[in-house]
């Protein structure tokens, strides 16, 4: 597989879980400067892909209104991200999904570009993200033809997103370049939010 370009890879940001630690409220519409969590990440993941797609489960019109589709899981039961995964995989056109949480506003600026040359190294059919020895599998490239395997495993019960992956040719990637660490902090409350600053120890954009 060659290198590939922005517009083979559609980006997901995952935004469907319930917020449950914040209160039941819709994690990537939280505030953070001033602006909400949510537009942090796209921002970050709008330069690496073509498409962008959103994941989303409440406040719908909401999600709407930063510019892209927004995609609800096929089942109201909160299934987990491999759910929103599945969604995003049904609703992209391009042969390859970028998926990452809404809850990582410093997430790697060349995750796209990192993913897909381990990808290729292997001759994958995904690859996720490992930091610190510790998978971060919701940091994920994988193959628009994971969709029937996607929906399958659900339905038989599966709901452990890494799991899943393994069931398939893949590439668990370590980032271990400096500042990698602080990119995959993620927001789990509202106290972590208020203290969350993005300057601090956060990467350069890659040359």
């Amino acid at each position: 597989m060659l290198a590939l370009t922005r517009s083979e890879i559609t980006g997901l940001v995952l935004a469907g879980g319930r917020g449950s630690r914040m209160g039941g409220v819709a994690k990537g519409l939280q505030g953070l400067h001033g602006r909400p969590l949510l537009a942090h990440v796209l921002e970050r993941l709008q330069p690496q892909v073509g498409p962008l797609l959103i994941n989303a489960n409440q406040e719908l019109e909401r999600h709407a209104e930063f510019g892209w589709p927004v995609i609800a899981d096929d089942s109201a039961d909160y299934l987990g991200p491999l759910a929103g995964i599945l969604a995003g995989l049904r609703a992209c056109e391009s042969e390859w999904l970028l998926c990452v949480p809404c809850d990582s506003p410093r997430l790697p600026r060349d995750l796209a570009t990192r993913l897909a040359r381990a990808c290729a190294e292997a001759q994958a059919d995904l690859a996720y993200a490992v930091c610190e020895g510790q998978a971060q599998p919701v940091f994920c490239l994988l193959r628009r033809h994971l969709t029937e395997s996607a929906a399958q495993f659900l339905a038989e019960g599966g709901r452990k997103l890494e799991r899943w992956q393994q069931m398939h040719p893949h590439c668990a990637l370590p980032f271990d370049q400096p500042g990698d660490a602080a990119s995959f902090i993620n927001v789990n409350s509202l106290s972590e939010l208020q203290g969350l600053s993005l300057e601090r120890h956060d990467p350069p954009n890659p040359a």
